[in-house]
């Protein structure tokens, strides 16, 4: 597997684990490849002479230039070893598309960020603001530079109007450099090779900052690397942390659940067998297994009482055991052993069956180890089977899961621990 791929396995297990990081770990990806240029991009509004800018920043016509929406997509150039990104206009299209363009472009692909404005519309609007505002707080996170660029200040009616304008603008963003230009008075001193009005230009000024934003896009990117990994690494071990103590807390509920049943099932069996000793200790013969003859059928014998003893001493020690079943979830069937019969989809039918019981089966099935060996295990595997029971597992299994997934994507972080020889 080639490291490109590898990197992308290793983002994918991150991004399972933490989908809100997902333009952060775009941006470290980018961060990461080798050889990227630095990238300088422009955002502003539409018509407010970005491209123009550009074209004269780098000495070439590499981005069209009209009167009309003319940047519909991101547009690229590679010009003296830096790309050059001309963003669509914000506010140009009603679907945000642009928009969507430009704040990619300024958010995850550019090291410095020029920021236009253009003279003519004097302050900045809200949506501005704010931009510039979000852009200067990543200034201070990330290191990466935001220049403010004041375009088309030869369209103004005199230096005292740019002033007022550079003076409001100030206002705005807390006396922010601010780098006044006009591309007409560049371009008219290159042709006529007129130094006075290159210097009145600011073009010069602004290529001057623009070199010294460039030296420090090395640094600024090692340290942008360092952040976003740190902080990746502390929420995946934050995650990795809260998982396992949701994991432990599912398992320590899980084991005091069954802790509960088991000491509940065996207080009761063991007060179902001393009542039913009592109850089989009775002295005589068991005239329980003498039946009646059809003479005797409508009279009270002593078959018939001894079978009614059994009877309400059996019937009562499943009502016990039925009441822990009860109160632990576990008095219906699964789903899968249900008949057509309701009356028979019951935990205590299926263990104890539906025959007459005598004193011989009483003794067996309550008083002698094997019978109650039988009961605890039974009990217990409907228990678990039961539908609260069965959630629970499921959430363990579920949270065991996601701890291996979190466990998966802080080892995937690691490896894609920042290179200091990465640009």
């Amino acid at each position: 597997m080639t490291p490109s791929f590898q990197r992308q396995d290793a983002e994918l297990q991150i991004l399972c684990a933490l989908p809100g990081r997902a333009h952060d770990l775009a941006r470290l990806g980018l961060l990461a490849a080798p050889g990227r240029a630095p990238v300088v991009t422009v955002i502003g509004k539409y018509n407010h002479g970005k491209s123009r800018l550009l074209n004269e920043l780098i000495g070439m016509a590499a981005f069209s230039v009209a009167d009309r929406r003319e940047t519909l997509v991101l547009g690229e150039r590679l010009h003296a070893g830096v790309c050059w990104l001309d963003a669509p206009g914000l506010d140009a299209d009603v679907d945000a598309a642009d928009d969507g363009h430009a704040l990619q472009a300024a958010w995850l692909k550019s090291d410095i960020r020029l920021f236009v404005h253009a003279a003519k519309e004097g302050e900045l609007d809200a949506a501005e603001r704010s931009l510039l505002a979000a852009l200067r707080s990543d200034a201070q996170r990330s290191k990466r530079q935001t220049l403010l660029v004041l375009t088309q200040v030869d369209q103004l009616v005199d230096e005292a109007q740019q002033q007022k304008v550079m003076q409001a603008i100030a206002l705005q963003t807390a006396a922010m450099a601010l780098h006044a230009v006009s591309s007409t008075r560049y371009r008219q001193g290159v042709d006529a090779g007129k130094r006075l009005l290159l210097e009145r230009s600011g073009i010069p000024a602004l290529q001057s900052a623009l070199k010294r934003a460039l030296e420090g896009v090395a640094e600024a990117r090692w340290h942008e690397a360092m952040l976003l990994f740190n902080e990746i690494q502390a929420e995946l071990l934050q995650l990795q942390a809260a998982r396992q103590s949701a994991l432990q807390g599912l398992c320590h509920e899980q084991v005091q659940q069954r802790l509960r049943f088991d000491t509940d099932l065996i207080a009761v069996l063991d007060k179902v067998a001393e009542s039913m000793r009592a109850v089989l200790a009775a002295p005589g013969p068991d005239h329980s297994l003498t039946p009646d003859s059809f003479a005797n059928q409508f009279k009270l014998t002593p078959g018939k009482l001894e079978r009614n003893r059994l009877q309400v001493a059996y019937s009562t020690a499943c009502i016990e055991i039925n009441a822990v079943l009860l109160k632990h979830g576990a008095t219906e069937l699964p789903l899968a052993q249900q008949t057509s019969v309701r009356s028979l989809d019951s935990v205590m039918v299926a263990v104890m069956g539906v025959y007459v019981k005598y004193r011989r089966d009483l003794g067996e099935i309550f008083c002698q180890v094997p019978g109650r060996e039988r009961l605890l295990h039974e009990f217990s595997r409907y228990y678990e089977a039961s539908v609260d029971r069965v959630a629970l597992a499921r959430s363990v299994a579920a949270a065991g899961q996601a701890l291996r997934a979190a466990d998966q994507a802080l080892a995937a972080h690691v490896r894609c621990t920042p290179s200091r020889e990465a640009p």
